[in-house]
């Protein structure tokens, strides 16, 4: 759902360590026992630190799911998300699950799975504020920053489109009149509303957007054995099972 790398400059790092394999290959992940994980950290109801600074989300379980199938013990690590792919591409990383949207800039610079859910970008505002793109011209647009949210906002007349490190940085700035709007995926928008009781109203889906884990650059053992673990825990009902504890419904792709 979210995230749109700054390419350029990933291309730049990448083409650095060209010369060099930086990722370790599924065979060795599976002697080592344990499985290198990244995630953010700062996208709830997807990956966040709980009151226990304790990862925890939808990512977070569907990750440790596929680690379980693949009879591996994930390792995880939160990480800045404009750098995150980068890092994944100097075997930070094994592999990255953190909601990014799946798109054919990304995918020069890294390798995805199928995609493990479906979902889309969404208008938040305060009752009596925009709720279409057409009511978003010469307004003041908010989202998050390297985003796909961020680059959605681009196509609307907009007086100014403002970016934020972190989602909870847009939304106070929405309670206090800084923005008109913000633009998120629906799931996070639902979240931030309800956890914190907040009067805003939400527009319908304004697209769809698949979301994929990544991984290096040619690794294509471990992207083929993360496909299947995937295929695995939907088939068992473990996928449907997490899915439901978060969103109350299951959210792959139809």
């Amino acid at each position: 759902m979210k995230k749109l790398l700054w390419l350029s400059t990933l291309i730049l790092v990448l083409g650095s360590f060209s010369l060099a394999q930086q990722y370790r290959t599924f065979p060795e992940i599976k002697a080592s026992g344990k499985i290198l994980v990244g995630t953010e950290g700062q996208f709830p109801p997807f990956n966040y630190f709980n009151d226990k600074n304790q990862l925890e989300g939808f990512d977070i379980d569907i990750g440790n799911a596929i680690a379980k199938q693949l009879g591996l013990k994930p390792e995880w690590k939160a990480h800045a998300w404009d750098t995150m792919l980068i890092a994944l591409n100097q075997g930070r990383f094994d592999f990255v699950i953190a909601s990014h949207t799946i798109t054919e800039e990304r995918a020069k610079a890294v390798d995805f799975t199928k995609p493990y859910y479906c979902t889309g970008n969404v208008i938040v505002s305060k009752p009596g504020g925009p709720k279409t793109p057409a009511d978003l011209k010469g307004k003041v647009i908010g989202a998050q920053l390297g985003t796909t949210f961020e680059e959605f906002a681009k196509q609307f007349e907009a007086k100014e489109i403002k970016t934020y490190q972190t989602n909870p940085d847009a939304v106070q700035d929405l309670m206090m009149g800084r923005i008109d709007a913000w633009i998120t995926d629906q799931f996070t928008a639902l979240e931030a509303i309800q956890s914190r009781d907040l009067d805003l109203q939400i527009s319908g889906l304004l697209n769809t957007e698949q979301i994929g884990m990544a991984v290096a650059k040619g690794n294509s053992l471990l992207l083929a054995a993360l496909n299947q673990a995937l295929d695995e825990i939907q088939a068992n009902g473990v996928y449907e099972q997490i899915s439901k504890k978060w969103f109350g419904k299951d959210i792959r792709c139809k």
